[in-house]
């Protein structure tokens, strides 16, 4: 982990990129006080040993399927199989059997990619790693305090420029969304949790890659009302805040990979894109 001192910083963003409707502004000051943060999401390696420690089963398991982007699902599998996309989201299916060691649904694993970010887990799969560990999920506004890396009301972790000179300094979607991404970045999917070059807190992919779960409840209004110093957000709500964006965001349909933007998924839901990392 990396050890964060905290004080005061310039949360949320204003500008011709943000999504009013998500509640990325007003920009207002925030105060943290000191924490800890993972460097790297969680890894499949390490969400099996507590898998291996506890018998845990992800919701995802219980449930018996869950979310897949099409083009995640092997070829000759996605045009055998019958199954039920998400209403105006023709990209997304709902899959059988499809889970953290199956990530793509049946007939794939992840035994080439134990150094990936654990996927297909939900926020309360997360909660449950996370205590097990004795550690936590960040808060909304610890998160993006750690994501600016010291840089003040920037567009990513490193600077305003996406590519600074020509060089990928995140996982996101690269060609036409959503039928071709030509991985000009280095990956077509997930890519190791310790990937690219880190932000100047040494905290790696905290854009793109994986959606990440956060501690608060997600409310659009409830930046405008949070207090100064150390908000955990609302205290009560429909669903919990993801941030980071990932390897499917894309500038023609979410650049969510900004260190302000921010949206969110119920608690029980889990997808082939969102992960976590711990606090402390």
């Amino acid at each position: 982990m990396v050890q964060l001192r905290g004080g005061p910083f310039l949360m949320g963003g204003e500008g011709p990129e943000c999504w009013g409707a998500d509640g990325e502004g007003p920009v207002r000051e925030i105060t943290i006080s000191p924490f800890h943060l993972d460097r790297c999401c969680v890894s499949n390696n390490e969400f099996e040993q507590f898998v291996k420690a506890t018998a845990y089963q992800t919701e995802a398991e219980r449930f018996g399927w869950s979310f897949v982007f099409f083009n995640q699902i092997p070829k000759a599998r996605r045009k055998a199989m019958r199954f039920e996309t998400v209403y105006g989201l023709s990209w997304w299916a709902k899959v059988d059997d499809a889970d953290w060691r199956k990530p793509g649904g049946p007939s794939t694993h992840i035994r080439k990619k134990m150094d990936h970010p654990v996927v297909h887990v939900s926020w309360n799969d997360a909660q449950a790693y996370a205590q097990w560990l004795g550690k936590r999920l960040p808060t909304e506004a610890e998160w993006e305090f750690a994501a600016r890396g010291g840089l003040e009301q920037q567009l990513y972790p490193w600077g305003n420029e996406l590519t600074p000179d020509g060089k990928h300094r995140c996982n996101i979607w690269q060609g036409q969304f959503p039928d071709n991404d030509t991985g000009e970045d280095g990956f077509r999917g997930t890519a190791p949790a310790k990937s690219f070059k880190a932000n100047d807190f040494g905290l790696y992919n905290m854009s793109g890659n994986v959606w990440e779960w956060i501690h608060d409840w997600f409310s659009p209004a409830y930046p405008q009302t949070a207090k100064p110093a150390d908000p955990q957000g609302p205290e009560k709500g429909d669903s919990r805040i993801i941030r980071g964006g990932s390897f499917l965001c894309h500038d023609s349909y979410c650049n969510r990979y900004r260190v302000s933007a921010r949206t969110s998924n119920t608690p029980d839901s889990s997808t082939c894109h969102t992960g976590f990392r711990c606090a402390l």
